[in-house]
Formats: structure tokens, C-alpha cells, sequence
């Protein structure tokens, strides 16, 4: 009798090992198995969100059949504590096990958030309050010329003060590295002025080829003792948004304010703008020129000139383009 109980028990043993086996063999399968997904869906996962909360947030969102196989096949993987809170896009047919990786690797949607060149930092500071993603308040308050323009990229719930910080640091990281390699003999004796400067070239062109031969004609200029005599400068004084909406008129021009430097001598007291790298660049190693004039030549770029006579004559071109295109 006892030899046939303990014959039973070793079948027993065997069918629970063989079955066992077949069971693990068979999550193994489904977890690397393509899922059920015929589209990529984002699913945000919450900080503190466990293992079996994960799983029913995946199937719920069609990333996996079974929570339970997600579940199971995270935790022979010995994965549980890795995975990471945040947004995800997973893409259609994804496997439960690739499912993990992404949540081990924290490979989360990358947002993003585009400051172009020449924003004054009050549009830039519109710019971030309005953007989606983004957590809190913003508290801090970034004078004109402070952040770089560029693409940011975020994670969801990122705040806004760790993003306008991260604009303000590239500036300053910016400016750490091109101040060095400036030319010698530069009229500009801080940083600071040169992003003043830059924030001029910045407004006055949108041509890239152009902002070095701008930005020479202005370097010429101060070391002439010359006035800028910069559009952008008179309008950012009269109102420091950057846009009137009008045109400047002659009386806009006679304006006293410390920014017109039609009226001022040298840099006006601060930046008009948020100028990019390469108008910081432009200043910093500008083209060598004998040019100390230039004006709108009606292609969307400028006419340059190094005499006076040559600019008038430059001038008259432009004002009879005007005329012809019905914009005076």
C-alpha cells in the first residue's frame, strides 16, 4: 500500500513539474508574442504606479491582452522595480516584453517646446505658460537676452521653471564658449555687450548668410564713433514687445528713449531680444568689411554700402521699389 501511495505521489510530482514547465513555456511565448495593438497609443504611467497597476493600465489601453501575462513575464524577468513612470508611445504590435524594456529604459515621449531667434524673453515666457506638458507656475523672470533660442525637449510633468532654467544655462554655456574665440580688437569689451549687439543683429536681418556682414557694418560703426541707428532699437523703446504694428515715422525716430539709437550714442542699456547662437557668433568673429550702411533691397535682404552716396543711391532704389509694390 505504501509503495503504490508514494508510486502516486511521484506521478503526481511529475504531472505539477511537466505542467509547470508547460506554464512557463507558455507566458515566455505570450510574453514575447506580438501584442494586440493595430496602432501606436501613448498610456501615461503615474509616479508611484505598481506592477499589477502598470499591467491593468496596458491591457486597459490594448498594449497587452493579459495583465496577468505582463505581470508574470516582468517578474521572472526581474524587472518589477525598474520600470518608470512617464509618458509612452507604444507602437502598434508591441510585445509585452518590449512593452517592458521601454518601461525599464524610461524611454519616454519626448515633448518639446521651440524658442525661435529674435523672441523678446516676455513672448518667450508666453510661449512656455502656454505650452501643454508642462507643470506649475513660473517663477523665474529672465531679463531680455538671458535665454537661448532653441528646441527644448521635455518629459510630461517637467515644470516650467526647470525648462526656462535650462534655456537660461544654454545661454550662458553659449556664451562661455564663443566669448574666447572672439576677433581681436573688438569694439565690445563684455559679454553682455555682445549679446546686446546681437540681439540687434538678430532683428535687423533673417538671412543667415547675412548676420556677419550686418553685424560688421555695426562693429564699424562704434569704431567710428558713428550712431547704430537700428530700427529694432527705436521700436523695442517705444514699446519693448518688439512690434508696433505700424511703421516707424520720422518723429518715431527723433523719440527720446535709451533705446533709440538714432538719438543715443553706442549700445543702448540692454538687449532688444533673445538672439541665437549664430547672430552671438556673427558678432563675436563679424566680416570684414569697409561697409557702414545698409537698407532693405526689396529681395528680403539688404544692399550694403561703405560711403554715404553709395547707400542714398541704394536708398532711392529701395523707396521706388516701395512705390512699385504699392507698400508706400
Amino acid at each position: 500500500m505504501i509503495q503504490r501511495l508514494f508510486t502516486l505521489l511521484l506521478v503526481l510530482v511529475g504531472v505539477a513539474v511537466v505542467a509547470g514547465y508547460a506554464g512557463y513555456r507558455y507566458v515566455l511565448e505570450e510574453f514575447a508574442s506580438p501584442g494586440p495593438l493595430a496602432q501606436p497609443v501613448t498610456v501615461v504611467v503615474p509616479v508611484g504606479t505598481g506592477l499589477p497597476a502598470i499591467a491593468r493600465r496596458l491591457a486597459d489601453a490594448g498594449v497587452v491582452d493579459e495583465p496577468l501575462i505582463f505581470e508574470v513575464g516582468v517578474r521572472l524577468a526581474d524587472q518589477a522595480r525598474a520600470l518608470k513612470a512617464g509618458e509612452y508611445q507604444f507602437p502598434a504590435s508591441v510585445s509585452p516584453r518590449e512593452a517592458m524594456d521601454m518601461l525599464a529604459e524610461g524611454a519616454v515621449v519626448a515633448r518639446k517646446v521651440t524658442v525661435a531667434e529674435g523672441l523678446t524673453t516676455r513672448r518667450v515666457l508666453d510661449l512656455v505658460r502656454r505650452t501643454s506638458g508642462l507643470s506649475g507656475d513660473l517663477s523665474l523672470t529672465p531679463g531680455e537676452g538671458e535665454v537661448l533660442p532653441e528646441t527644448y525637449h521635455f518629459a510630461l510633468g517637467d515644470s516650467r521653471d526647470a525648462v526656462v532654467q535650462r534655456m537660461m544655462d544654454a545661454m550662458d554655456e553659449t556664451l562661455a564658449t564663443l566669448w574666447p574665440a572672439r576677433a581681436d580688437g573688438l569694439p565690445i569689451r563684455t559679454p553682455r555687450q555682445a549679446v546686446i549687439l546681437a540681439s540687434i543683429v538678430e532683428r535687423e536681418t533673417g538671412r543667415p548668410e547675412e548676420r556677419a556682414h550686418v553685424a560688421g557694418v555695426f562693429i564699424n560703426r562704434l569704431r567710428k564713433g558713428m550712431r547704430l541707428q537700428s530700427d529694432p532699437t527705436v521700436i523695442y523703446g517705444l514699446d519693448p514687445s518688439g512690434s508696433l504694428g505700424r511703421g516707424l515715422t520720422r518723429r518715431d525716430l527723433r523719440t527720446e528713449t535709451p533705446y533709440n539709437t538714432y538719438v543715443i550714442a553706442g549700445l543702448p542699456p540692454g538687449p532688444i531680444c533673445n538672439p541665437g547662437r549664430d547672430a552671438l557668433a556673427a558678432v563675436l568673429n563679424p566680416l570684414k568689411t569697409k561697409d557702414l550702411y545698409f537698407v532693405a533691397d526689396g529681395t528680403g535682404g539688404h544692399a550694403f554700402a561703405a560711403t554715404l552716396a553709395e547707400h542714398n543711391r541704394n536708398v532711392a532704389r529701395w523707396r521706388r521699389f516701395q512705390r512699385e509694390q504699392g507698400l508706400r
